[in-house]
């Protein structure tokens, strides 16, 4: 029995043996049969991770027209992909492909077809097209430095050490606001001739020249037009509302007035000044209609502050001629002297003024209950003039004209919205030529003073130019009475010319120098010339004689 014990526990003891792990790892001891199986199971999953591959996608598809043209798309991208590979490889060295490993070779591969993929993009040739063109230098008027006001630091009345305080109301004048310096009333009489701009006196030279110019086919002569860098020039600090040319034939002279009250002066060929530019502050509030007199050679302006003056450049002075109660929004002279005026007020009446008795007028005319748009005289029967109110437009008789309740020679009907303005043709009188905010331009026939004044030609014309820009205007070229000038909303941004048949005779654009629109238009009155102003105070010359 003992014997047969023994041999069990011995049997027992080499079991117990065989399946405990060798305390020493050191030793060559059989793998246990729990390890190793953990051991095959980690070989498994470890065959089954993928090594890092680049991906391709084929799509078989039928042999149609483009599966055809896939196909061979796919060709040049593959014939690219070698010529880069090919390109790639003579940057490295021979043999540079032995000793690296299977992976290693396969992402130098991945990052060469991602390199022939950037280049087939032409990545740099796109950025250097959307790069923006440098915008040229400005010229004329300086923008002026405005310094930062500091203001104390705020401070509660717990830590200024006082009690609670009643309400305190202030009162707020002209004199004391900040916010009524900018439309200070001009006193009354001459005001002296200083630019703004300059520091020092200066007196701007016009001659005036009687020559006209040769003239060829008009429609030839506005393609010769042309603008550069040179003739875009800041000439008034905000939106320009009226301009006009001095009408010297010798030289160029354009003037300007924008809605603060200020004057510009440009001369392209000046030293004065900045770049030519003069600026100066006639009136408070905005220059609505200018015009050069020919006896003599003044610039007459008005304005909403309700002064009329008179730049005299003997005097270096502007005087005034007439100051109204209202505003004042338009113009004309009476006489071939232009001695007598006729002005348009915001109450609807019209007034004939003396030069030769400032600050009197000779006569006042109501003619509607709404303020006159525009007020002009007919160039050969200065006894006619026409009035543009509201969405009306008259032509009236000078010579039968009364306190009140007066009446219209001529109704040229047929406007729906207001009306901007309304301008004999500047030869015969023979058109009326009128610009309506239901975006359209319309031509009268004016030749009979009878009462009958048909429309010969409607024009539609986008007008809605809102609150920032100044309003579109149709005026007539002085040198050709059946032609027109407007400015347009249209982009890109362009000037007009047309006939009075309603032809589109020629547009003005150009991509550099023209990308605003320019509200007040007008022609020169006998060279070959055509400004443009814009909402940002620059004027836009094209001319076929350019001055360096």
């Amino acid at each position: 029995m003992d014997a047969d014990n023994s041999e069990k526990s011995l049997e027992t003891m080499q079991l117990l043996q065989e399946r405990t792990p060798p305390q020493n790892p050191g030793m060559d001891e059989p793998v246990p049969r729990a390890s190793r199986r953990i051991r095959e199971k980690q070989n498994h999953e470890k065959k089954q991770i993928l090594s890092p591959k680049c991906l391709t996608f084929r799509s078989e598809v039928k042999n149609t027209r483009k599966a055809v043209k896939r196909k061979k798309n796919d060709s040049e991208e593959e014939e690219n992909v070698r010529k880069t590979q090919s390109d790639n490889d003579r940057e490295f060295p021979p043999g540079y492909r032995e000793g690296l490993s299977e992976y290693e070779l396969e992402r130098l591969e991945n990052i060469r077809q991602n390199q022939a993929f950037l280049n087939s993009l032409k990545l740099p040739q796109i950025s250097e097209s959307l790069r923006p063109k440098p915008k040229p230098a400005q010229k004329g008027l300086k923008k002026e430095k405005t310094e930062t006001e500091m203001l104390p630091v705020r401070k509660s009345l717990r830590l200024q050490n006082r009690g609670p305080q009643t309400a305190v109301t202030l009162e707020i004048s002209p004199s004391t606001d900040k916010r009524y310096e900018k439309f200070s009333e001009k006193p009354p009489g001459p005001i002296p001739l200083d630019p703004i701009n300059l520091d020092e006196d200066f007196q701007v030279p016009l001659k005036q020249d009687t020559k006209t110019l040769d003239l060829k086919s008009y429609k030839e002569v506005l393609q010769k037009l042309s603008i550069n860098e040179g003739y875009v020039v800041k000439v008034v600090k905000e939106r320009i509302c009226s301009a006009a040319f001095h009408p010297s034939a010798s030289s160029l002279l354009m003037a300007a007035g924008d809605k603060s009250g200020h004057l510009g002066l440009w001369k392209p060929d000046a030293k004065w000044g900045d770049d030519g530019v003069l600026c100066f502050e006639p009136h408070s509030r905005i220059i609505t209609s200018m015009a050069f007199s020919s006896h003599p050679c003044n610039l007459i302006t008005v304005s909403y502050d309700g002064s009329a003056r008179s730049m005299d450049l003997e005097k270096a002075v502007f005087e005034e001629v007439y100051r109204s109660t209202s505003v004042l929004r338009s113009f004309d002279f009476l006489s071939n002297d232009c001695s007598t005026l006729l002005f348009g007020d915001g109450n609807g009446d019209v007034v004939v003024v003396d030069r030769r008795t400032p600050g009197e007028y000779e006569s006042l005319h109501a003619m509607a209950a709404n303020p006159l748009r525009s007020v002009h005289v007919h160039p050969v029967q200065q006894h006619y003039f026409v009035v543009a109110e509201s969405s009306f437009v008259n032509i009236y008789d000078l010579r039968h004209l009364k306190r009140r309740n007066n009446r219209a020679v001529c109704k040229l009907n047929g406007h729906s919205r207001s009306v901007s303005s309304a301008f004999f043709s500047p030869l015969t009188g023979n058109r009326v030529l009128t610009t309506c905010m239901d975006d359209t331009i319309r031509v009268f026939n004016t030749s009979q003073m009878d009462g009958n004044t048909p429309v010969l030609t409607s024009i539609l014309h986008n007008m809605q130019t809102g609150r920032w820009l100044s309003k579109l205007s149709a005026v007539w070229d002085p040198k050709h009475q059946e032609c027109f000038v407007i400015g347009s909303m249209d982009r890109p941004r362009r000037i007009q010319v047309y006939h009075e048949s309603g032809r589109l005779l020629h547009t003005f654009r150009n991509m550099d120098h023209l990308t605003t629109v320019c509200s007040i238009t007008a022609f020169h009155p006998s060279r070959n010339a055509l400004l443009g102003g814009n909402s940002s105070g620059r004027l836009h010359i094209f001319t076929d004689c350019f001055i360096n």
